[in-house]
């Protein structure tokens, strides 16, 4: 194959093709600061090779980088190379890796690459180079690079390496054309409807009441079904703990600082009469004359606001006093019931108000507050005192005291949990608790765990206890419960059974009850209250077909009334085939690069050196 040179730097770039390149570009440049990693030491310079092409340690590590920022953007928070790793996003990198290696060593084999002129285009072009006059500068291009440990010799080498690449990949997968029998199969597919009838059993659809399992009964679903009535595996924990409710009773009432925090709070306590209202507002005051006019004379208020392109929502602002109101305030409150006023001045100019409701004023006295502001005042005073308590307790955890000495020498209160997920306690409550007694291990020692509402606990693995079958007596009612679930999903399965040998005989299925009706639905169409499986079912049923569905406490019988085929033509239809022929583009140029990738890699072969990878990965902890 004759060697390529150079590109003609002036034909014009595909879209597709100029949106690779931007995102090479960003990759090289934007994405390179901040990583430690520059030099391994010991001639460590790469994590493997695919043919002659090696995968530098570096660009190795850069990539996992963005690859852990951009993960934990997306589920906002910080992501660890641990948690990486359990997701297989390092795999991921790697995999991504050997692949722009193998077809690196491609378009070095078959000698494709790209001129300086088109180099220098987009170094030229690029926003991260410009200097304060919008345009490429000299001196910027040096200081970025630098910025991001690299040479202008590398930079312009891995953005050729990438431009060639994007050829290549390109040249591959473009040209690519969903066959029209698959688009319109999956068209058919997916734009069909089906409209159904379904009818819902209950046990009052029953003949006859279902009878009281004996104990002979439950006894025998109690041994048959271990597994339900067993107890998860538990944390036996000892906890010591110095809670702000606990101290309240002991503070001492301070009326003076009640007082003065009624004093400091009293817009909460004594509030003027207030107006809810609504402000629009106009370009003038003819137009908002023009406007009330025309309410006046019985266009409705709500119709005036969708003229100006705006809803209720936009034009609300809640329930006011009337200084808030400026000038309008004395028309706004001389209104004794809901009405429009105006034109009237604004801070935005003139405006029509409606006032829709009036707030009568309210004053709460003092002695009606304090019991409230004497709760506030002692929780508040109660986790300052503990807040001051905290080093006297961490102190005493470090000189190795147990968390009886702390009931006894701090006055924490001590306690005891079988902690599962889920567990009815007081201090499971807490998320702080929570997390604390979910990450105890054997041999830890107490530490002091700060709570939400300012407490403090201090925890202690006791034991762990191993799943445990509860004893009958405590799981009666919920083995009598389980008993009489099953025997009443067997019942109305029976019902089921027998409505449908009915309707298929030529009864109407809304002769056994009330039938809600569906006239379509799509695949992916919902219904409240119904197992997932009845859509699915609806859609492999033939038309008149009659079924039953069941699922966890349902029973319902459905009948398919109408197969809606999707339209042929329309609108709609133009726009889904469309949608669909671009899918079936994409994925067949993705198959077939991913396939092309494959054969190149198994061609030039991999090698990877996980002492090199390691060594990255420590980089990270």
């Amino acid at each position: 194959m004759a060697r390529l040179t150079t590109i003609e730097h002036h034909k014009p770039k595909k879209k597709g093709q100029q949106v690779v390149v931007w995102t090479l570009v960003a990759m090289l440049v934007v994405g390179l600061g901040g990583f430690g990693v520059t030099n391994f030491g010991g001639g460590l310079q790469s994590i493997g090779r695919v043919g002659d092409r090696e995968i530098e340690v570096n660009d190795y590590a850069r990539a996992l980088q963005q690859e852990l920022a951009a993960f934990g953007a997306q589920i906002g928070q910080t992501v660890t190379l641990q948690q990486a790793q359990a997701l297989g996003l390092d795999a991921q990198v790697r995999q991504r890796l050997v692949a722009e290696a193998a077809l690196d060593n491609e378009t070095a084999r078959v000698g494709l690459s790209v001129g300086d002129a088109r180099v220098a285009e987009e170094i030229t072009a690029n926003s991260a180079f410009q200097g304060t006059a919008g345009q490429f500068d000299r001196e910027t291009y040096r200081l970025t690079l630098q910025q991001n440990n690299l040479t202008e010799n590398a930079f312009e080498q891995g953005l050729r390496d990438n431009l060639a690449r994007s050829l290549l990949q390109g040249a591959v997968a473009g040209g690519f054309v969903s066959p029209a029998p698959l688009v319109d199969t999956l068209h058919a597919y997916i734009a069909e409807r089906r409209g159904f009838s379904l009818l819902r059993l209950t046990e009052a659809d029953l003949p006859a009441p279902l009878p009281a399992p004996t104990e002979a009964e439950l006894t025998a679903w109690y041994e048959a079904n271990p597994a339900a009535f067993t107890a998860p595996e538990a944390k036996r924990i000892t906890y010591a703990a110095l809670l702000p409710e606990d101290l309240v009773a002991s503070l001492p009432v301070d009326e003076e600082a009640l007082r003065a925090l009624y004093d400091s709070r009293i817009n909460d306590f004594v509030q003027p009469e207030r107006r809810l209202v609504e402000r629009l507002v106009f370009p003038d005051e003819a137009a908002a004359a023009e406007a009330k006019s025309r309410i006046d004379a019985g266009t409705p208020f709500e119709e005036i606001v969708a003229e100006r392109g705006l809803a209720l929502t936009d034009i609300d602002i809640g329930d006011v006093a009337q200084p808030a109101l400026g000038a309008a305030g004395e028309a706004v409150f001389g209104l004794t019931e809901p009405g429009v006023v105006g034109p009237l001045p604004s801070d935005l100019g003139p405006a029509l108000f409606r006032m829709n409701g009036i707030v009568a004023a309210q004053e709460v006295p003092f002695e009606e507050a304090r019991a409230d502001l004497l709760s506030e005042f002692q929780m508040d005073a109660a986790r300052r005192a503990i807040a001051d308590r905290v080093e006297e307790i961490d102190d005493l955890l470090a000189s190795g005291a147990t968390l009886e000495e702390l009931q006894a020498d701090a006055g924490m209160t001590l306690g005891a949990v079988d902690y599962v997920e889920g567990v009815d306690d007081r201090l499971a409550g807490y998320p702080a608790f929570r997390e604390a007694a979910a990450a105890l291990q054997e041999g830890d020692f107490p530490e002091a765990v700060t709570l939400d509402d300012g407490g403090l606990v201090a925890l202690r693995l006791d034991a762990v206890v191993p799943p445990t079958l509860r004893p009958y007596a405590d799981v009666a009612e919920e083995v009598e419960d389980a008993v009489r679930a099953d025997a009443l999903a067997k019942a109305l399965a029976a019902r089921a059974a027998e409505v449908v040998t009915a309707v298929e005989e030529g009864a109407a299925l809304d002769s056994f009850g009330p039938v809600e009706t569906t006239p379509q639905i799509a695949r992916d169409g919902f219904v409240e209250n119904v197992p997932e499986s009845l859509v699915p079912t609806v859609f492999g049923m033939e038309e008149s077909a009659v079924q039953t569905v069941q699922g966890p406490g349902f029973t319902g019988v459905v009948q398919l009334t109408e197969i809606i085929a999707a339209p042929a033509e329309g609108e709609a239809a133009t726009a889904l085939k469309g949608a669909i022929s671009a899918q079936v583009d994409q994925a067949l140029a993705q198959d077939a690069l991913q396939l092309f990738t494959n054969a190149l890699t198994a061609e030039a072969g991999i090698r990877l050196d996980d002492a090199a990878i390691a060594a990255v990965h420590a980089q990270f902890r």
